[in-house]
Parts: C-alpha cells; structure tokens; sequence
C-alpha cells in the first residue's frame, strides 16, 4: 500500500508562518514539515530530502518565490508548488499558475484552505502511481521480447527494433494488413527513449480527407461548420512522444505538403489558425501500399517518402512463416485464458497441420480471431478440426494439396479413428486416450464421420 503521508516543505522568511505548519499542518494533515528561511535555505534542504509539496512565500530576501519557482519547476519537475502570500494580487497568481504552480494559498490562509490543497495533491500522487504503473505494463505488453516467431523475417524485424529503440529517427514499417504494424511500432514507442511520453495512433485510411487535415493538426474556433471549440490535433496531443500514422499512404496528396513541414520543420499550422505552432514529435508510420510506386506514379511526394523512410521494417505475412503458427496460437490461447477465458489446453495435431495449409489472407489477426472463436464456441480441452470456420476448412479443401499418402487430413483423421476403435473393439475410452482428446471429442468425429459404434463391445462399421 502506498504512504499517504506527505513531505512539505514551507520557505517563509515568517518565523510564525513556519511554526503554524509544525503545529497545525504536521499534527492534522499527517504530514511531515520541513522548514527554510529562504531560496537558499531551501534548496539545500532539497538536496538532502526528497518532498511532495513545497508552499513558497512570493516575497523573500534575496531569490524571490517567483523565481524559486521557476527554478525548481526546471531542475526538480516532480515537486509541486503552492504559492503564498499577503501581498497577492490576481497577475502574480496567473504568473505562479503558468510557470506551473499546482496553486495559490493568500496569507492569512485557514487550515481548511490547506487541507483541501493535500487532499488534491495526494490525488495527483495517485494519478501518477497508477500513471506510471499502467507505463510500466504497456512497456511489458508492447515490448519487442512479446514478437513471438523464430522465422527469419521475424529475427530480422527484432533486430530492427533492437537498432533503432535507443535511437529518436523515423520509422517505416511495410506489410500486410493484419500482420502486425501497429504491434510492431508499440513495441519501438515502449522500448524507446519516448517511452515514458504519448504513443498516438491515427488511422489515416478511415478518415474522410476533409478532416484528416483536423484529425492531425487541430483546428481553431470556427475554423469551419461545426468546430464550436479549438481542437487539438494529433500532433500537439503527440508533442514529446511518438505518433503513429497507420495507412500514411492514404494521405491525400494535397496534404503532404503540411505533413512535410511538420517532420521537417517541427512546426504545425492548426486549420483556421494565422500561425504556427512547435511540436516535438517521432514519427513511426506505416502502410501496405507500395509507396516506391506510388512515388514513380506521382501519387506520393517523394521527399515525404525519404524522410518517413529513415528506416524501414518489413513485417512478413503468415503464410511466408506458417512454422510460427503453433507458437502464435499457444500464445493466443494464454492469453485470453489470463483474460478470464475458457482455459484450452491447446490445438491438437490435426488441425495445426490444417492450420499450416491455410494461406492466412488475414494474417495474424484472422489466426487471433479464429483462436478465439474456437475457444468461445468448443468444447473440449482441445481445439479440433471441427472446430475450426468452415471457410477455413473449404479453402484448404479447394487448394486440393493432399499429404504424403495422397489423402485428405480427413481421411486420414477417419482411417486413425476407425482402426483404433478396431483394434480395441469399441473401446472408446482407450481409443481417445491413444489419440489425446477426450471422449465426447472422440464422439463428435465419430458422429461427424458417419462411424456407428456397435454394442456391447462388438467393433464397428462406418455408413456407406
């Protein structure tokens, strides 16, 4: 559990200022106070604790709180601030506030006052704990270690991330829809130096071009029909961190020219407004259009396409890494086991050879979502071949490969089925202890495969 107590530091040339919050503060707000004279006092008293809050006086001997602030809001970003004072006026608490203050407490303040600014700042400490907890997952979640697959395309995409996750350079990732881009750019965001920053994705494909232009630079107050409020875009939101651009290919040549400038210049001109605004952004983009042709067909900006494509990662599609499959759908399963799921032991033989002679138009997100069709819709402790999509099934029968022997897995899962029922006479216990799969798995290919059991132990005859 986390330690509600805080640590306050209170600077105030006011030896009575001072001695209020050690007997008042200190005993009711459980909190420990720290005291300091002046700018100088304090920053030492600083550089030997650590503290939550600092309350300074906003006139001192000496460094004023104006400028105590200021300095501490740059050499220790994490402390907050509450001004004080008996001479405020409304100018110094604006000031105060935009350099960063959390607020502003007039003197002679009461302790309600005070209590209502710990209480709101133990907020803030939660905020940031559970901030920085859900960081710390996203990183173990996204971090490259989880792209799972030993096939060499897959290496090769792991060595790219290893290369370019201390680096701050654009990134181009190439592939397939379905292959995995997004999970790819996470992965560079969260093992990156902007790990602690934004991660934005856009999906420039499903916007309407009329307001993709808004979507990534914002727009101001009545810029157009509609715009009641300023808005802004993915790249203010982004400014610090990492935004992902998903299908840039789809971008309408028009636009280019403001994406440019925004990589190029680092600067963004909001729709509706006169000027333009700084932004600090890393861009990692991808598509799965073949943006070298687009370029010769004059549908993309070259010099657009050189600075996106600092470096590139081509993510390769399942049906070029079908020996991962076993290892993605393990993966899947336990997944959606840890997410409370059916529990499923795994996919039995069978139907991960039918699997490996699928040719995956969908990529790995057609294979999470069979794996999870299957889980939702079985019944057993396995996922069998019957349990896979019929359109699955149909398109590995259409392709008309056949394995060694020149039979269909079917037949083949037939003629294992009926002879072991042969050779035990009917004992479908041993038969589906043989096989691996339990008994009303066992029976279901009975009944799917036309195989009548006869009773009483007397073998058995499949229906003409």
């Amino acid at each position: 559990m986390q330690d509600s107590r805080l640590a306050l530091l209170v600077v105030d040339d006011d030896p009575s200022i001072r001695r209020i919050f050690k007997e008042l503060v200190s005993a009711r707000q459980d909190a420990d106070v720290g005291e300091a004279g002046d700018a100088k006092a304090a920053l030492a008293a600083l550089q030997e604790r650590a503290f939550d809050i600092a309350f300074l006086d906003v006139r001192m001997p000496g460094l004023t709180g104006i400028d105590l602030l200021e300095r501490l809001k740059r050499e220790r970003p994490g402390l907050e601030v509450v001004m004080m004072t008996a001479h405020g006026t409304i100018e110094s608490a604006v000031q105060a506030m935009r350099l960063g203050a959390l607020d502003y407490l007039p003197k002679p303040f009461r302790l309600d006052q005070v209590k209502l600014i710990l209480e709101r700042l133990r907020q803030v400490k939660e905020l940031k704990a559970e901030n920085a907890r859900l960081r710390r997952e996203l990183r173990g979640r996204y971090s490259a270690r989880n792209l799972i697959g030993h096939a060499p395309g897959i290496e090769r995409c792991n060595e790219m991330i290893d290369r370019v996750r201390g680096e701050d350079c654009n990134v181009l990732i190439l592939g397939e829809s379905g292959t995995g881009k997004e999970l790819v750019a996470r992965a560079i965001h969260y093992d990156g130096i902007r790990h602690d920053r934004l991660f934005v994705p856009i999906d420039c494909g499903a916007m309407q071009p009329t307001l993709l232009e808004s979507e990534l630079f914002g727009h101001e107050k009545g810029a157009f029909t509609g715009a009641h409020a300023r808005k802004p875009g993915l790249f203010q939101t982004a400014s610090g961190g990492t935004a992902f651009l998903d299908e840039v290919g789809e971008i309408p040549l028009e636009l280019q020219p403001a994406l440019l400038r925004a990589i190029e210049e680092k600067e963004i001109r909001p729709v509706g407004a006169t000027g333009y605004r700084a932004v600090d952004v890393r861009i990692i983009a991808a598509t799965n259009r073949p943006l070298e042709e687009m370029v010769a067909q004059g549908c993309f900006r070259r010099d657009l396409y050189y600075r996106l494509n600092v470096v590139t990662i081509h993510l390769p599609p399942l049906r070029d890494r079908k020996d991962d499959i076993p290892l993605l759908a393990d993966h899947f399963l336990r997944q959606l086991a840890s997410r409370g799921s059916r529990r499923v032991a795994g996919i039995s033989r069978e139907a991960l050879q039918l699997l490996q002679r699928y040719d995956w138009p969908g990529n790995v997100r057609e294979l999470q979502h069979l794996v999870e069709r299957a889980c939702a819709l079985g019944q057993g402790d396995r996922v069998e071949v019957d349990e896979l999509p019929p359109a699955v099934l149909q398109a590995v029968e259409a392709k008309g490969r056949r394995p060694a022997g020149g039979r269909t897995l079917e037949e083949m899962e037939r003629a294992a089925i009926a002879g072991l029922l042969e050779e035990s006479g009917g004992d479908t216990a041993r038969a589906a202890e043989v096989l691996g799969i339990d008994r009303s798995t066992l029976y279901r290919k009975v009944k799917r495969y036309g195989i009548v059991l006869r009773p009483e132990g007397g073998g058995l005859k499949e229906r003409g």
